[in-house]
């Protein structure tokens, strides 16, 4: 009897000692990244009619920790449309309960967040605020603009910072006036620096808005900042804007990607402006471990859905380029 509880007793020991020995895994975070999302128009008719124009992604985005898209209209009943402007979207709110349903933070540094006027953008603010969607790239002033909006999971704390490089510049928020962030070289590096020293973030991700409208390639501005950000400190950059998705690229180890197209927007006929990337990326306390695209190919509606016949793109460290994925 006393042989057999001391054997079961150094078997526990044993155990116990083999568990202490195992790693414990490094804590990682993964997002899902989407391009513009345009809530107004016909997907925001969608939407009054009880559909869902996020549905046929919904399983996709829900196995990420974290969902980010571009918000490409301002959501508000205020306001009035900027006069001489071609393209001004403003969404109903309803809109809001469906965009909650999918996204955890959304970027406003956008050259439609103003297309309604400061009343219209502030209304926006104050519902995101009462729906619990966190924003980045804008605010009620210049400094909230430019502060980094804070996502914690599995003890990480990830920085996300947007900032617009497309005209009008006139809704570029001031110090006492709500608005959008613009990226000025040096304050972008100051904003990643202090995302780090007084945020305490673990990883920092820029959220783009630049480049040319249909050009499937960045341009030299896209590339010198993109490398600006990196050597400042950013994980990662990830861009949209053009309306169709563009090259990728990988610097000092960490991936850019330079556009992901549209994703929820109507009123476009050209395929290229139809297809879009869902990009998802995983992150360790060093960075980037890993990323991929999920092509999408957005209907008449505005509805994006999966393309499973086209392999998209991966990336994990270690390597120069991506490349197609395995099926």
């Amino acid at each position: 009897m006393i042989r057999s509880v001391l054997m079961a007793s150094m078997l526990v020991a044993l155990s116990l000692s083999s568990r202490a020995d195992t790693p414990t895994p490094a804590p990682q975070v993964s997002i899902a990244f989407v391009g513009d999302i345009m809530l107004a128009d016909t997907p925001g008719k969608v939407i009054k009619q009880g559909r869902d124009p996020f549905a046929p992604f919904a399983s996709l985005l829900r196995k990420a920790d974290i969902r980010v898209g571009n918000l490409e209209c301002v959501v508000a009943t205020k306001g009035q449309a900027e006069p001489g402007k071609p393209w001004t979207f403003r969404a109903h709110p309803r809109t809001l309960q469906v965009l909650k349903r999918h996204m955890d933070v959304v970027s406003l540094a956008n050259n439609h967040s103003g297309d309604f006027g400061p009343e219209a953008f502030k209304d926006m603010l104050a519902r995101l605020d009462k729906h619990r969607i966190g924003y980045f790239g804008g605010g009620m002033n210049l400094a909230q603009a430019h502060t980094p909006h804070i996502v914690e999971r599995h003890g990480l704390k990830i920085a996300f910072l947007g900032y617009n490089e497309f005209f009008p510049r006139s809704f570029e928020a001031d110090f006492d006036q709500p608005g959008i962030a613009w990226s000025e070289d040096e304050q972008v590096r100051l904003d990643i620096a202090l995302a780090r020293r007084q945020h305490h973030a673990d990883l920092v991700i820029p959220v783009m808005h630049w480049g040319w409208e249909h050009e499937p390639l960045a341009s030299d501005r896209q590339r010198q900042l993109a490398r600006l950000m990196i050597d400042a400190g950013a994980d990662a950059v990830v861009g949209g804007h053009p309306h169709v998705t563009q090259d990728t690229e990988t610097y000092q180890g960490k991936p850019i990607i330079y556009s992901l197209g549209n994703f929820v927007f109507d009123g476009f006929d050209d395929e290229a402006n139809n297809t879009g990337w869902l990009l998802h990326m995983v992150l360790n306390r060093q960075g980037v471990t890993q990323w991929r695209t999920h092509v999408a190919r957005i209907d008449k509606e505005g509805t994006p859905h999966p393309d499973r016949q086209q392999k998209g793109s991966c990336w994990q460290r270690g390597w120069e380029k991506a490349q197609a994925c395995e099926r």
